[in-house]
């Protein structure tokens, strides 16, 4: 890629993307900004309100100034509802647990403001994720994981396909978190000592349950807890409350504790269990993206990881005739939940991913 490549990032107003676009102009690019007008809290009351703009959108433009770039930010909050949002919700409502930012990674990042940048003639979009894409010795690109390991994002962005990887520059995969930080502080960029942004962008306070009822509005009733059994234990109070594996905040007193195994929202009821009983030694995936190639046509040995923060485990991988994919691990592991994703590692290298689906 010549320096004479027009880019276009992703700006967040954090501290990650501000010095991504540093690097990529101090190389030499023609680098501009574009900062996504994506939610604000008032939509919650009147989603046509005109939302005044935040302090996310006033950093990004202030690092724009800064390094004195073209700077977009376009209102896309209709397209992030309909596709991320709505699918939040409806994965909820489904008694699935979703994963929005890897909605939106597809969807909104790589896919929506990825074509916006191309229409304004800008050759190649770049973010401020922690990883790497590498192209290999057949013309593939790879996603591989970043040298800060205790930062990498491969594993959010395991659905990009081809034509994303091919248009896509992450120029801090092979930094550390406090390399970029030293890096943005040194350059003078205004955002140099924000904190980390940790929740998801719309739910601010982490009240997933009470965002739900704001969005949808709608009052999720009370049901029953049971046991795998079908016995009744206690009441609960609004399905969409309860994610697999929770054992925090069930509100039921027991000698021995009690751990959301599964939901069912057809009958609103949330299934119990005793610890031991979270553990599998299978999972199917649905909507499966492999990277080093287009489709799995044989077992291949992997290690797959079940949730963003959890450690790699060696499995198999098995194509079935739906067009999902089989994961047989060689350990138990704990609580795999019906719509977050498991995603293959070969190495450092992603072989792939999927949505955990109900068998």
């Amino acid at each position: 890629m010549s320096n004479n490549t027009n880019v276009m990032v992703a700006m967040s107003g954090g501290v990650d993307s501000s010095v991504a676009a540093f690097l990529l102009k101090n190389m030499g690019y023609n680098v501009a900004g574009m900062m996504m007008r994506l939610f604000d809290p008032c939509q919650l009351s009147d989603r046509t309100a005109e939302c005044p703009e935040s302090d996310d959108v006033k950093d990004a433009r202030s690092v724009a100034r800064h390094l004195s770039i073209p700077f977009y930010c376009p209102d896309m909050s209709s397209d992030f509802a309909s596709t991320v949002i709505d699918n939040f919700a409806d994965t909820y409502l489904k008694g699935e647990t979703p994963n929005p930012c890897i909605v939106c990674n597809k969807y909104i990042k790589f896919g929506i403001f990825r074509e916006t940048a191309l229409s304004l003639g800008y050759d190649k979009i770049a973010t401020g994720h922690y990883a790497r894409i590498e192209r290999n010795s057949d013309g593939r690109y790879l996603l591989r994981k970043a040298v800060d390991l205790s930062k990498d994002q491969s594993y959010v962005l395991y659905s990009l396909s081809q034509e994303q990887l091919a248009s896509t520059v992450l120029p801090l995969g092979e930094l550390t978190k406090e390399e970029s930080r030293k890096i943005a502080k040194e350059a003078g960029l205004p955002v140099f000592s924000k904190g980390d942004s940790q929740d998801i962008c719309f739910v601010k306070d982490g009240d997933y349950s009470a965002f739900l009822k704001s969005w949808c509005k709608y009052d999720f009733p009370s049901g029953d807890f049971v046991d795998t059994n079908g016995n009744y234990v206690a009441e609960h109070k609004g399905i969409v409350s309860y994610t697999v594996g929770q054992r925090k905040g069930l509100g039921i007193s027991s000698e021995a504790p009690w751990y959301v195994l599964d939901k069912i929202p057809e009958e609103n009821k949330v299934v119990l269990c005793r610890g031991e009983e979270l553990f599998v030694n299978t999972l199917v995936a649905r909507n499966v993206n492999f990277i080093p190639f287009d489709k799995l046509d044989s077992t291949v040995n992997v290690r797959a990881r079940i949730r963003y923060a959890h450690k790699e485990a060696p499995a198999k991988i098995s194509p079935l005739d739906d067009g999902r994919v089989l994961v047989e691990f060689e350990t138990p592991q704990r609580a795999p939940a019906a719509g977050q994703s498991v995603v293959f590692y070969d190495g450092e290298y992603v072989v792939g991913g999927g949505i955990i689906d109900k068998k």
